[in-house]
């Protein structure tokens, strides 16, 4: 009889076994398949909360079919204790797997409100928008100049809420003085900068930041990333460039930045100032000149003057031999890379062909052609604006 019992219970045993490795790689697929939203969703996870909140709201949104399976699924993974507060975009068809992943990667949000301040070379401007998940793109809800007195409502809303986002964005080829004066003028931060950074030493791109944030902290944020990108750029440079250290590297990378806003013609711009350096030829280069009369505090606004090209200062290159003593500005990554890796030209000549980009020339002859056509094109532009 025991024998008999025995045998029955290993029989149960492996029965119990047996469908409790079937449940488990039920749960598996189901955690791992395709998810039931039919549009993607901004899913908003609040401070303080916790995974089981969370997989209630997924389901309660028709984003996953089992709460208890997302919960034992980010449990095994053991991304429970990562979990994340903030805005996420949940896709179309996500799986549980797959919202685990975002909403315990950390970083950005990926939806909601966005408040976006951007500090450019010509002025700045404050951006509202908020993340249409069905869509992926963001819709503008209010747009304005953060001098003016009144403020949209939208925005005084964003503020208020605790989920809104902010970003600041500073335009590549902006001068430490903008940065400064930009970040001390945001009513988002707390505190004021009072020294310049070195010019070049910033990193000009997005900066996500909380409420209340010390300025500083983005400068040093962006002088490391500035760093770096100087750092591999320069391990990364092309052979025999006449160039002696990574600083001036970034002097050169500063004026291809302020002498084209075309991405293609950054590499083409860049030879053009290594070919005048290879030949001990002088870079007269208009941006040097406008920096050495404003030295970076705000805009020229006007064009130069004959007296002013002719003009020394430490940083005008129709004056001057070589490279000036400090950058110009603070140049992004693609015109440090171009800078350091320039296309294999014989141009020595440049001049602006009036549609935004550049002509270029060999020799003297063709680039006076080059002036004589965009003469002729600024004759005909300054008519159209008389009419």
């Amino acid at each position: 009889m025991w024998r008999h019992i025995a045998s029955n219970a290993l029989t149960f045993l492996v029965l119990a076994l047996f469908l409790l490795g079937g449940v488990i790689v039920w749960g598996t697929r189901s955690y791992e398949a395709e998810g039931p939203l039919a549009d993607a969703i901004c899913l908003r996870v609040e401070s303080g909360s916790n995974m089981r909140r969370v997989s209630e709201d997924l389901a309660a949104q028709g984003a996953v079919t089992s709460p208890a399976i997302f919960r034992i699924g980010a449990d095994y993974s053991e991304k429970s204790s990562q979990l994340k507060a903030g805005a996420f975009r949940v896709d179309q068809g996500a799986s549980m797997a797959e919202i685990v992943d975002v909403i315990t990667r950390g970083g950005a949000n990926t939806c909601g409100t966005e408040i976006v301040y951007r500090i450019g070379v010509n002025g700045q401007l404050v951006q509202v928008r908020e993340l249409d998940p069905a869509t992926n793109r963001f819709i503008d809800l209010a747009r304005f100049d953060p001098e003016d007195e009144d403020m949209p409502e939208e925005y005084l809303a964003a503020r208020e809420n605790t989920d809104t986002t902010y970003n600041v964005v500073f335009a590549e080829g902006v001068t430490s003085w903008q940065v400064v004066n930009g970040l001390n003028g945001l009513e988002a931060m707390s505190g004021d900068l009072s020294e310049i950074p070195d010019e070049g030493s910033l990193a000009p791109r997005s900066y996500e930041f909380d409420p209340g944030t010390d300025p500083a902290t983005i400068i040093a944020r962006m002088q490391a990333d500035q760093e770096r990108i100087l750092s591999e750029a320069w391990a990364n440079r092309a052979d025999d460039l006449p160039l002696n250290s990574p600083e001036e590297a970034l002097i050169l990378a500063s004026i291809v930045e302020k002498e084209t806003g075309i991405a293609e013609e950054r590499r083409q711009v860049a030879s053009v100032f290594v070919n005048r350096l290879n030949r001990g030829m002088r870079l007269q280069t208009d941006p040097t000149v406008i920096y050495g009369i404003t030295e970076g505090e705000g805009v020229l606004g006007r064009g130069l003057r004959q007296s002013e090209l002719r003009g020394e200062t430490p940083w005008n290159t129709y004056v001057i031999d070589g490279l000036p003593p400090t950058p110009i500005a603070n140049p992004g990554q693609a015109s440090i890379e171009a800078a350091l890796n320039p296309d294999e030209t014989e141009y020595v000549f440049f001049v602006a062909d009036g549609t935004g980009g550049h002509a270029f020339a060999t020799n003297l002859d063709d680039h006076n052609r080059n002036v004589a056509v965009w003469r002729r094109i600024e004759a005909e532009q300054a008519t159209a604006q008389d009419e």
